[in-house]
């Protein structure tokens, strides 16, 4: 990867469509037959947890190549209060240009920016075999936990850092996804007859 033909920049109203086909072409079979991530991008960014200062993507040579994106969300502690968190993603990178140092360097560019607006960390679902080279450990480890996953059931897919040291000391509780990323499969599938077809596959390690 060259560093110096790579932009990290805020997405433009112009990118969307761009960014809609990259996020597609992303997570395409991957997660399951097809995907529902380029669905989700385009509800969140009328979410009102959406941040727009966030909302970044990634050129090479002028050519979209990547994206990120973060939602505001709560730890509702056991004391009662709401902790005031981030969560993440979808964070895409070209399947051409995965496995090149392109996505860890969005997603420290991206962390680096939540840490300057004051955000004190980052909660989400993901791989710590990836996330974990960014700073990330299991959430489980700062006494969160993830709503609805019952006791002694696997939780190693559920990741923190913190961007503010000690953030998340003394508070124990459960995380709470935004509602802005459940979405109906229904309308998932209408969204998706507006993209070229393509063939969904049921493939190992898809996890839905």
């Amino acid at each position: 990867m060259n560093q110096h033909d790579i932009i990290i920049r805020q997405e433009k109203k112009e990118d969307y469509r761009a960014v809609e086909e990259l996020v597609r072409d992303a997570f395409w079979n991957v997660y399951r037959p097809g995907c529902f991530e380029h669905y989700v991008i385009h509800v969140l960014r009328s979410d009102p947890a959406f941040v727009k200062e966030l909302d970044l993507v990634m050129e090479q040579d002028g050519r979209l190549i990547g994206q990120n994106m973060f939602m505001e969300t709560v730890i509702r502690a056991d004391d009662g209060r709401d902790i005031p968190v981030l969560t993440m993603g979808p964070i895409g990178i070209l399947p051409e240009k995965k496995r090149r140092g392109y996505g860890k360097r969005l997603l420290d560019d991206s962390l680096r920016r939540a840490a300057e607006l004051g955000y004190g960390a980052v909660l989400f679902e993901g791989s710590i075999a990836f996330y974990g080279k960014s700073g990330f450990d299991y959430a489980r480890r700062f006494g969160i936990r993830y709503h609805d996953l019952p006791e002694g059931a696997d939780d190693s897919f559920f990741l923190c850092r913190e961007l503010i040291d000690g953030y998340l000391h003394g508070i124990t509780g459960v995380y709470q996804t935004p509602a802005g990323y459940y979405v109906d499969e229904r309308d998932v599938e209408e969204f998706d007859r507006s993209f070229p077809p393509r063939e969904k596959q049921r493939l190992p390690g898809q996890i839905f």
